[in-house]
């Protein structure tokens, strides 16, 4: 078969959708105290802001591409991005926290779309040997709207109001819309099955109960009786699903693929990539705002280094990929992240530009080198026709992945952070002591209110204790990354069957269509 001659500049297009659903997400992260001011959104309102479009998207994401793969993946595409490019104007004309928190779900709607299709579409458009290096280009995208949405934010806030931070997706959208229908095919499943309409809704209903306990379990507490429900709840969902997908003769999907090591293996490797991504960005965050002090825009400055490695690693994964094999490259850079994260581990209150640099730049290169083989191997784990699935198959480990990492990590420097600080809000009111042992910005509030030494020395002890739990917190992402790459290891294996290591560079033979190793 003749690759799409304009597959290249199709590429250009299909990253330019996902980078508009992964700035605005990383972009709301430094909008909300504004937000919070402004629309006077109580804590649990600011949570659901934010919590509302994951919620949405993740328990669409299975769905959505196995219908992209019915009715087309292009049509898909250009749906979810209008979708999302109507969420987006609605997110901006808020005049609540409820219509907002409507608005972020429609927004999640039409992400859930847009990300698994720009995958499968990629898929079809490029040749086996060509595929590592368009997965590399989409997975540098990806990191790029990670770190560009903390600055775009950050610019947009000190320049414009709150809204703005929702408008600027509309520019990008209608570019990509104009890019969809002048460059990228339509490609289905030739032979799609009839509709699973009971394995759609258990889909959904299980990956929406496993997502909301995690999202509520670091504030509800892992013990809560609502978050034990909304766990048990989604595993019993989710072992029916599979049931179902096993028993009907036209499954939404063949989840005898997970058979095959190559899609397992390299799934469970982005979901501890993901764990340490969105985990790390959670406490970085929150370490250079609330404790070192830098803006929203000066705090995505810093960031940047992790996109540089991410963007850097992905290039090099491809040949490092076909010399070394899937397996090697995988585990070296879980590995590699976990030495980024004992960096963090090491962070005080001295820290420099050059250690900060140094550090984010080691967690985006291992991401990178992880990344980008790991999501070719589950991609060439199917059949083109089934692209779609498999591209939202990959989704789902990102989202879980990057939800229990915030959820765990997140709870863990909470829990460590608050028992530091039992002897330092020792001698405040009730409602004051309880503020600051929950959050060190709070902490940074209320001693700024006493002033004095009093209030400096509340201030300084919280930094401690916010450093000390981030240490313990860090290394604790350091262990997941470990694990994971000895999982990539025992499991991953190093090519699919049939492929040959490659001896002669990039552009070398091609690799089989469908897997197995």
């Amino acid at each position: 078969m003749q690759p799409y001659p304009r597959r290249w500049q199709a590429l250009g297009v299909l990253g330019l959708s996902l980078l508009a659903i992964t700035i605005a997400n990383t972009v709301l992260n430094v909008a909300l105290p504004t937000i919070r001011d402004e629309l006077d959104a109580t804590s649990s309102q600011q949570q659901w802001i934010v919590d509302a479009y994951l919620l949405v998207f993740s328990g669409l994401l299975l769905a959505a591409g196995s219908l992209g793969d019915r009715f087309g993946r292009r049509r898909a595409l250009v749906a979810g991005l209008v979708v999302f490019a109507i969420g987006s104007v609605c997110a901006a004309l808020s005049d609540g926290a409820t219509s907002l928190i409507a608005s972020r779900a429609l927004m999640g709607v039409g992400g859930a779309a847009i990300m698994p299709t720009t995958l499968s579409i990629l898929t079809n458009i490029f040749t086996a040997d060509e595929r590592p290096r368009a997965i590399a280009a989409w997975a540098a995208v990806s990191g790029l709207g990670i770190a560009f949405g903390p600055i775009t934010g950050g610019w947009l806030i000190e320049h414009f109001s709150w809204n703005a931070i929702f408008l600027v997706n509309l520019p990008i959208v209608a570019a990509a819309l104009v890019g969809v229908v002048a460059l990228v095919p339509e490609s289905r499943d030739p032979s799609p099955p009839r509709l699973d309409f009971a394995g759609t809704g258990l889909s959904i209903a299980g990956l929406v109960a496993v997502v909301w306990g995690l999202i509520e379990a670091p504030e509800r507490g892992w013990s809560n009786p609502a978050i034990l429900a909304a766990f048990a709840g989604g595993v019993a969902i989710l072992t029916a699903f599979v049931a179902w997908e096993r028993r009907t003769d036209h499954p939404m999907l063949d989840v005898r693929v997970f058979r095959n090591l190559r899609f397992s293996g390299a799934s469970i490797a982005i979901t501890f990539v993901f764990f340490a991504l969105m985990g790390v960005m959670y406490l970085m965050t929150t370490f250079l705002q609330s404790v070192m002090g830098y803006s929203a825009l000066e705090t995505g400055l810093r960031v940047l280094a992790i996109a540089a490695g991410l963007i850097l690693a992905s290039r090099a994964s491809v040949v490092l990929s076909r010399r070394l094999g899937t397996k090697i490259v995988v585990a070296a850079g879980l590995s590699t992240v976990a030495v980024g994260l004992a960096m963090v581990s090491r962070f005080d209150l001295a820290i420099s530009d050059l250690q900060l640099a140094t550090a984010f730049f080691t967690i985006g290169t291992g991401i990178g080198l992880a990344m980008s083989p790991a999501t070719e191997a589950i991609m060439g784990a199917l059949p083109r026709a089934k692209a779609g699935t498999g591209s939202a198959m990959n989704d789902v480990v990102r989202e879980l992945g990057g939800t229990l990492g915030i959820a765990v990590l997140g709870s863990m420097l909470t829990s460590s952070y608050g028992s530091s600080m039992d002897g330092a809000v020792s001698g405040l009111p009730g409602g004051a002591a309880e503020a600051a042992s929950d959050s060190v910005g709070a902490a940074h509030n209320i001693g700024a209110e006493m002033g004095g030494s009093a209030g400096a020395k509340l201030i300084h002890l919280a930094d401690a204790s916010f450093v000390d739990a981030l240490s313990s917190t860090a290394m604790l992402g350091a262990a997941a990354a470990v694990i994971g790459a000895v999982i990539a290891l025992a499991f991953l294996p190093s090519r699919e069957r049939g492929e040959r290591p490659e001896t002669v560079g990039v552009a070398g033979a091609a690799l089989p269509e469908a897997a197995a190793a």
